[in-house]
């Protein structure tokens, strides 16, 4: 029954999208967000972005199963930074499945992100040079 169960949960991700991105599907960074953590990912992605920065967001909505194109999406970006309001669970999830080295930031104050300490992390992950 734990096999059956398992079959039929791995079954959906063909029925659920695949991950969407804002901005490139590959680069120097990609951000990955869930939950509440969406508006300050986005708003701090597409400032970098302005300031010609190689960054993404990709924001999931489906964590299991997760959807079929995460692994390589995870894995066409130099560096994946995770940034959870919580003690970094979806960063080991994504470690462990798929094999790639993200980078969490975490916060576990009962305050959500504020755009700048997230501009702040994004920056600090970047190559130092910015694209002309």
């Amino acid at each position: 029954m734990v096999q059956t169960r398992a079959n039929k949960v791995a079954k959906i991700a063909e029925r659920i999208p695949e991950q969407d991105v804002v901005g490139e599907t590959s680069g120097d960074l990609l951000v990955v967000s869930w939950g509440g953590t969406y508006g300050a990912c986005l708003t701090a992605v597409r400032r970098c972005q302005e300031a010609g920065h190689r960054v993404s967001h990709a924001h999931i909505r489906y964590l299991n199963p997760l959807p079929r194109n995460i692994g390589d999406l995870l894995k066409s970006f130099d560096k994946v930074l995770v940034p959870e309001l919580n003690m970094g669970q979806l960063r080991m999830l994504l470690r462990s499945e798929f094999l790639v080295d993200c980078i969490g930031f975490n916060k576990v104050q009962g305050k959500p992100f504020s755009v700048s300490e997230l501009i702040e992390v994004i920056e600090n992950h970047l190559p130092s040079a910015v694209p002309a």
